[in-house]
């Protein structure tokens, strides 16, 4: 049995963060029904092909009476829905979560959007890189001297997006056993990305953070937490943070630790970051990787998507499936017992 075995979601269509929490909710078992348009193709549709695993798939022209009514029919018999529309369209359409929960009351009503249900911003369009450049985590990420670099869609849409939502579901499920009512979640990306910051704006009022983008711990300008380029072109990332895991990494290279400066005291650290740099350079990435297996020295090889898959560690882990032609990723987290028991694969595949 999974974990959300007998927990009903409707999913409104949309693109990004909306199709990512039901995926998330439907790889632990929910059963998820997604609310497609009778004409035409949804946008981005295959770029949404690995997230539509999972579902069965109702096609309804939501401003025709009739197919309306069978929706909110749908609604009276489900636990969750999920919509990402903008603020005010679910009820223009009349499917808002008044009319929704006077049918249902215990429906859990999810809304995604990216700038939230009210505010200045609430009705102005926008994407990921938007809501990202807004809640300042996009000025934070780049190379010292460098512009900001765009984090794929990860850190906006499914970080600060799809998994607050999921999150907010499964906490107003939990509610809802002591009270018997739903909840209607206003789940806005650029809220849940500043959430992401939390632990950065703590280091800033520590003083530990703020010395300008790429000169930081964390963000790649410590020498021992970055990226090198190797002899062949391709990369190795170093996450030597604690004292124990930098020495190794340090007599990985061929250097003595007691040889080098400081590296606490942030003034050393472009010679140290220039020192290990040609010494990343004077061999391949896989050479590196190999010199580092087996080591605490936290050096890892940078995979692309296809390496990745095939990784003996994802492979013996099943990190990655085929499904229906895709090679995808599986479900995560996984629920382990002293069964071994885990979640059943997703009944539909995409």
């Amino acid at each position: 049995m999974s974990p959300l075995e007998g927990l009903r979601v409707l999913e409104l269509a949309a693109i990004g963060p909306v199709p990512y929490a039901a995926t998330l909710l439907a790889d632990l078992g929910a059963e998820v029904v997604r609310i497609d348009r009778a004409e035409g193709e949804r946008p981005f549709a295959s770029w949404h092909r690995g997230l539509d695993r999972g579902r069965r798939c109702v096609a309804l022209n939501l401003k025709r009476p009739r197919e309306l009514a069978e929706l909110l029919r749908l609604v009276e018999g489900c636990d969750v829905l999920l919509e990402g529309f903008r603020p005010g369209v679910a009820e223009r359409l009349g499917f808002g979560p008044r009319e929704c929960q006077a049918r249902n009351p215990g429906l859990i009503y999810g809304r995604m959007t990216g700038w939230g249900q009210h505010g200045p911003l609430a009705h102005t369009p926008g994407h990921d890189i938007n809501y990202l450049a807004l809640s300042g985590a996009l000025d934070a990420i780049g190379p010292e001297g460098g512009d900001p670099v765009v984090p794929l869609n990860l850190v906006g849409d499914f970080a600060g997006g799809a998994l607050p939502l999921a999150v907010g579901v499964l906490a107003a499920v939990i509610e809802r056993r002591t009270t018997g009512v739903g909840r209607v979640i206003d789940a806005a990306i650029v809220d849940g990305t500043a959430s992401l910051l939390t632990m950065l704006a703590a280091m800033a009022a520590a003083g530990q953070w703020g010395r300008g983008r790429g000169r930081n711990l964390l963000d790649g300008g410590a020498p021992f937490y970055t990226v090198y380029t190797c002899a062949d072109g391709r990369h190795v990332a170093v996450g030597a943070l604690e004292e124990r895991f930098y020495a190794q990494f340090v007599r990985g290279l061929g250097l003595d630790p007691d040889e080098l400066p400081d590296r606490d005291d942030p003034e050393h650290w472009p010679a140290l970051r220039r020192l290990f740099a040609l010494r990343f350079a004077e061999a391949d990435r896989d050479s590196w990787a190999t010199r580092f297996e087996g080591t605490e020295a936290c050096v890892t090889p940078v995979l692309s998507l296809e390496e990745a898959a095939e990784h003996p560690h994802h492979r013996a882990r099943g990190t990655y499936r085929d499904e229906a032609g895709l090679r995808l990723p599986a479900a995560a987290p996984r629920f382990l017992d002293h069964l071994d028991r885990s979640p059943a694969a997703a009944e539909h595949a995409p």
